[in-house]
């Protein structure tokens, strides 16, 4: 493959064919990226009137979230609830917290019928802002307690366990 761009301020990571290579992506890099692509569907799903295509959304949420959560709280949440650091113990275990109310909403809203219905659209306007909410907490708070504590090299290194946790998930 050839080397299309290098970036980063050091000038050490590379991407190929216009994408990170895992092993030199910093995990805050890879977490932003998807935090980011369920916010997008969140608002399509938000803005969607058609039972099918919010049916649609939902499992494309459900398949982004939940291998996205279940490597977070394995690689990120346990790292620094691991640390010395109070605070950062606080922001882990409420990531945990705010993961868990996140998978109840989640379910409450797969089992709306019909999901034209006004019911539906409630659950998924709340589902978005407790999403929404999450992660603002979580890079700014979490994100601190990350590069705080772990360094350029720890972090890529927790990339790979996180690509690698997900794989492992299994969506119910």
């Amino acid at each position: 493959m050839a080397i299309l761009d290098v970036f980063s301020s050091s000038g050490s990571k590379k991407r190929l064919n216009g994408r990170e290579d895992a092993a030199e992506a910093d995990i805050l890099n890879t977490l932003k990226k998807e935090h980011d692509a369920v916010k997008e569907l969140l608002g399509k799903l938000v803005k969607s009137e058609k039972a099918t295509e919010r049916t649609s959304l939902v499992k494309q949420i459900k398949a982004a979230l939940v291998p996205h959560e279940r490597a977070e709280e394995k690689v990120v949440y346990d790292a620094i609830i691991a640390l010395k650091d109070k605070d950062a113990k606080i922001d882990g275990n409420e990531g945990y917290f705010e993961h868990k109310h996140g998978d109840m909403a989640l379910k409450t809203l797969e089992a709306i019928k019909p999901a034209s219905s006004p019911e539906f659209s409630a659950g998924a306007k709340v589902l978005k802002e407790l999403l929404e909410h999450h992660i603002q907490e979580e890079e700014n708070n979490v994100w601190r307690d990350v590069r705080k504590h772990f360094d350029d090299e720890m972090r890529m290194d927790m990339n790979l366990k996180f690509e690698a946790a997900k794989k492992k998930v299994r969506i119910p």
